[in-house]
């Protein structure tokens, strides 16, 4: 099949591979180690499983392997996915152990798993989903739900449940109560609901602390798990009905779907894309995290292995600035609120993240005890970019008021006494080094993108003053604005070359200044704009994916290498859309697309020797990217 053949599939609806696929499954069962258990497969592997709260990772063989609970930035009660099965897991699959998933995608536009199994006694499914946690439900509980129904024949079925508090360091104490098995430590407490006719044994009993369930689904069967989460001193799980909850749940996310405006022939994964933003949103409060996981590795064996599960102001606000992009007002509106909430009281410039209920303090730690994503340690919790000083965050808040205030959502007073206050921090401290976009641990320097978005920061303040009329330092905003242009024109291009770098002073090159169109610094057609996409094209390529900068030549404070950043090849395929270079650029997006496989899912990074994903996942910044590439695609059809 021709590439071009190739991009029309794919355009249909459908996610092929459009480089040649790894056999179906490989990774997908789970590998011997030299301890105790298995270890996790492939991040690409993964499912995702959400209910505006926190989120599960599934993978193809059937084990959950990451779960958070009761949000995303809890301590796991599964944690296989950086260990082993005794760190934390629960499986669920045919007990044949030569049996191999028939199929594995979404029902429709939603977050409900199907995974289909065939046995040479027959065909069963497994939907495996979340309820949905809106903060209108007050006070209800997280739970996750695996329903298997029989299709054809017979199979026998075998659950295997690992409750493992504190990140897999805790084994609790557990007990039957009627059709209940209830896990108990310290302040976590998780029940178990046994359909009746369910053989469960060991837990307490066994040696090994796991809950196993055996019995056998005919055709037409359905047995419904339930794992409930609550604090230990209430005394029992509230009554629930799994059956009700699926098609709510269904309801919930085709309705939210439906909403999409997006229109064009990448809907299938821009709709995911948004279904995963929408996922990684903490509903009681409307913060939005970087990603649901911690320390998956950005290189295998390499110490690049960070904590996520909190809420970048950048990440959230390109996270917001797609949602708006496809159709979805609401959530803006609550991010804002989350926002004032977040940074209220900061006097010296904000956070580069918070917490998701605001909170400002999240010291990084590591959990020793746990040997990392195939060996990739230190397992981290916590991030200590917290501390760091990243001046490009003003500007995407920024960028993304004026998005808000263009989609028709007012600008209150209080809203715009908060963003002068922000203005007045850039206006302070954009001369300074800062430790950028990638949050370098090398040391400060002046690096162009963060210029850049303090230049953004002054454009969309001035924007919304002319907009909006309320009191603002216009003049000294415009001289801002034009202060901040002109200095990075001289200090952040290299003449000799004709390129954007990096950083003041430096020649190297960074994928970062694909975006100087995007955000308005300059024309697409801009001569040093297009020689510098071109530039970064061809040197920072990596088997036709795009590293963010060059490890082996920048300075950024960490041993080892690390994959293509996904982001930034969808950044490549937006540049090259909007310089006009659309066949080129649905290239590169289509190839980009393909590494999410069946599922649709993308992480933070690629490798493509291994043909493998790397980093956190499903990544927040990789599915914006991807978002707004199509947007710039397909610009005709989507009012651009």
């Amino acid at each position: 099949m021709t590439n071009g053949a190739k991009a029309a599939v794919l355009r249909t609806g459908s996610i092929p591979a459009l480089l040649e696929p790894a056999p179906r499954w490989r990774g997908a069962g789970r590998r011997r180690t030299g301890g105790t258990g298995l270890m996790a497969g492939r991040i690409e592997d993964y499912a995702l499983l959400g209910d505006l709260g926190t989120a599960a990772l599934v993978g193809a063989d059937g084990s959950v392997d990451w779960l958070c609970l009761p949000r995303f930035d809890s301590p796991s009660c599964f944690a296989a996915l950086l260990g082993e099965e005794r760190h934390g897991h629960w499986s669920l699959a045919p007990a044949d152990h030569g049996a191999r998933p028939a199929g594995r995608r979404y029902l429709g536009d939603t977050l409900v798993l199907e995974t289909r199994w065939r046995t040479p006694t027959g065909e069963a499914r497994v939907l495996d989903f979340m309820p949905q946690r809106p903060p209108t439900r007050d006070g209800e509980p997280p739970r996750l739900v695996r329903l298997v129904e029989g299709v054809d024949g017979s199979v026998a079925m075998r659950g295997s449940l690992r409750v493992r508090f504190h990140y897999g360091r805790v084994v609790p104490w557990v007990r039957r109560t009627g059709h209940h098995r209830v896990a108990v430590a310290g302040p976590d407490a998780a029940w178990l609901s046994v359909p009746p006719g369910v053989h469960t044994y060991g837990a307490g009993e066994g040696a090994d602390g796991c809950t196993r369930s055996d019995f056998t689904v005919a055709a037409g069967e359905r047995v419904a798990f339930t794992l409930t989460w609550q604090p230990s001193h209430l005394a029992a799980a509230r009554r629930f009905d799994p059956e009700r909850s699926l098609q709510q749940t269904l309801d919930g996310w085709e309705g939210w779907s439906a909403r999409c405006r997006y229109r064009g022939p990448w809907r299938a994964p821009v709709l995911r894309s948004l279904l995963t933003l929408k996922a990684l949103s903490y509903a009681p409060t409307g913060g939005i995290v970087a990603a649901p996981t911690t320390s998956l590795p950005e290189w295998l064996g390499g110490p690049r292995n960070w904590d996520y599960r909190y809420c970048w102001l950048r990440d959230a606000s390109l996270t917001l600035a797609a949602l708006l992009r496809g159709g979805y007002r609401e959530e803006a509106a609550s991010w804002r609120r989350w926002l004032l909430r977040a940074i209220a009281g900061e006097r010296s410039g904000v956070q580069a993240l918070y917490g998701v209920a605001g909170e400002r303090a999240m010291p990084e730690t590591e959990a020793d005890w746990l040997p990392g994503y195939d060996g990739s340690r230190p397992v981290r919790i916590g991030n200590a970019a917290v501390g760091q000083v990243q001046l490009d965050i003003q500007g995407e808040v920024a960028d993304m008021l004026h998005r808000a205030l263009d989609a028709g959502i007012p600008m209150e007073r209080q809203v715009w006494s908060l963003f002068r206050s922000l203005m007045a921090t850039v206006a302070g401290r954009w001369r300074e080094p800062d430790e950028g976009l990638w949050e370098m641990r090398g040391g400060k320097r002046h690096f162009t993108h963060s210029k850049v978005m303090c230049w953004v920061a002054a454009d969309r303040a001035v924007r919304m003053a002319e907009a909006t009329g309320l009191p603002a330092p216009l003049a000294e905003w415009r001289a801002l604005r034009d202060a901040v242009h002109a200095d990075v024109c001289a200090q952040g291009y290299d003449a000799r070359r004709g390129v954007f770098v990096q950083a003041y002073g430096g020649d190297g090159l960074d994928a970062a200044t694909l975006l100087l169109a995007q955000c308005g610094f300059l024309p697409a057609d801009d001569p040093r704009v297009a020689r510098t996409v071109d530039a970064i094209r061809d040197e920072l390529d990596l088997d036709g994916f795009v590293r963010r900068y060059d490890p082996a030549t920048t300075a950024d404070g960490l041993p080892g290498g690390e994959g293509a950043f996904l982001a930034c090849s969808f950044w490549l395929a937006e540049a090259l859309a909007l310089g006009g270079r659309s066949e080129e650029a649905a290239e590169v997006f289509d190839r980009t697309v393909a590494v999410g496989g069946e599922l649709g899912l993308l992480s933070e990074q690629w490798d493509p020797a291994a043909r493998r994903q790397l980093g956190n996942a499903p990544q927040a910044f990789t599915h914006v990217a991807l978002v707004n590439a199509a947007f710039a695609l397909d610009a005709p059809l989507n009012g651009g």
